[in-house]
């Protein structure tokens, strides 16, 4: 027996199926939409309707953006001859919430993983590629430290470097505030490569 009408379960299952949204989370939602006053929910509706409809990606870097090109490689006071390639739009949001990079972004889509059935061709490094045809002093491989990352940087490394432009990979290590015994190899490994004179 449904504990809930067909259109609360149904409301619960939409946002269920959305990324990070548990049950709970979904039944929590649902219960506050259906307690809003219709035009709050007409709004969100409109609002969630006219960004589909509206946003698409960056001509230049493929970031999602509601025009021919994002804000950033918009802007004049951005070093268009450093490109920070990253895996998605939201690590781009992370880097760009430090403010303290001033180049531009190439947004991957993905990263390079042959179990999942991802290869070169199923992320934007062709658009990369043609974007390295311009003056371009610095690409900075921004990629995950996951596998998957790790594969992706050493592929667009391969890549990069008979072109002659400068290729560096963003460090990894110890996180701030980690007790070293609980940090995996690979982690301890690169910290102690990256490591820095003081």
């Amino acid at each position: 027996m449904d504990t809930f009408s067909g259109h609360i379960n149904k409301l619960i299952e939409e946002l269920s199926a959305l990324p990070g949204i548990g049950s709970k989370s979904a039944q929590r939602l649902a219960f506050h939409l259906v307690n809003q006053p219709e035009e709050n929910v007409e709004r969100l509706a409109n609002v969630i309707l006219q960004a589909r409809r509206n946003v698409k990606y960056c001509r230049q870097c493929h970031t999602l953006t509601d025009s021919e090109l994002c804000p950033i490689c918009s802007n004049p006071a951005r070093d268009q001859r450093t490109i920070m390639v990253v895996e998605n739009t939201r690590d781009l949001a992370a880097y760009e919430k430090t403010g303290k990079y001033g180049g531009v972004y190439h947004v991957l889509h993905g990263a390079i993983s042959p179990m999942l059935g991802i290869g070169p061709n199923d992320i934007k490094l062709k658009e990369l590629m043609s974007r390295l045809q311009g003056e371009v002093d610095e690409t900075i491989i921004a990629t995950n430290s996951s596998l998957e990352g790790e594969t992706t940087a050493m592929y667009i490394s391969k890549l990069i470097k008979p072109t002659g432009i400068k290729v560096t990979r963003i460090a990894s290590g110890v996180p701030v505030g980690g007790d070293l015994e609980y940090i995996d190899e690979v982690t301890l490994l690169r910290a102690l490569e990256g490591r820095v004179e003081l």
